[in-house]
């Protein structure tokens, strides 16, 4: 099931499995009903080349969001490198600007900044960044690293600025990060009602090597049916 990006609050959310070094993995996930498949070039160990990253995640297909996860660019690097290995989205981390999300977004590049949250309330930067993005990335903020901490967000605390951010933002939707793992994805859906969740060590056996059982758990916490 694929979550829409604009508006809508599907009952389950949609599966965003990151971090991919492995067309195999890709394909496993996709076939279990991922709806957004990530791969890292931003650094870390799930680092991928721009060719390393079209090979795992493969051509343009319909069902599913190729998803390519840059670090610290200027917009006109992030729009050269979109577009040369031709990503359906770019999920952008670094602390991207307002200023540089909309600039991006004139560009025709379907941006997904990401916000890194610390403490119980979201940062200003949560209704500026959504005004041009499609959809808003919540991971937690760790110092020294972008993301991909495998650190959980405080969802209960956050909950209620998450559901005022959602009222003054409905086009914008709402991507949850950070920790999430099948034992309590159920618990972070329930507090923050996101359209997408996004996991990457949650269902890994090693950096960058998917485990098909931590995989088929997740999915099947997260859509409540065996897959």
């Amino acid at each position: 099931m694929t979550a829409p990006e604009h508006g809508g609050r599907p009952a389950r959310p949609a599966i965003k499995i990151c971090g991919l070094t492995q067309a195999h993995d890709a394909a496993l996930a996709e076939s279990l009903g991922a709806g957004y498949l990530g791969g890292i070039l931003a650094g870390g160990p799930r680092l991928l080349s721009d060719e390393q990253w079209s090979e795992v995640l493969g051509p343009p297909r319909p069902g599913v969001r190729r998803v390519a996860v840059f670090g610290e660019l200027d917009p006109d690097e992030l729009i050269r490198r979109a577009r040369r290995i031709g990503c359906d989205i770019a999920q952008w981390h670094g602390d991207p600007t307002p200023a540089a999300v909309r600039e991006v977004a004139a560009a025709g590049v379907i941006v997904w900044p990401v916000l890194r949250v610390e403490g119980t309330q979201l940062p200003p930067d949560a209704w500026a960044l959504a005004t041009h993005a499609r959809a808003l990335v919540l991971d937690a903020k760790v110092v020294g690293q972008l993301g991909g901490t495998g650190v959980p967000l405080d969802w209960a605390a956050l909950a209620d600025d998450v559901e005022r951010w959602r009222r003054d933002r409905p086009a914008c939707s709402l991507v949850l990060a950070g920790g999430l793992h099948a034992e309590n994805v159920e618990r972070a859906i329930a507090l923050l009602r996101p359209q997408i969740v996004d996991v990457s060590s949650g269902v890994e056996a090693a950096p960058g090597r998917k485990d098909p059982a931590r995989l088929r758990a997740f999915f099947h916490a997260v859509q409540g049916a065996t897959v």
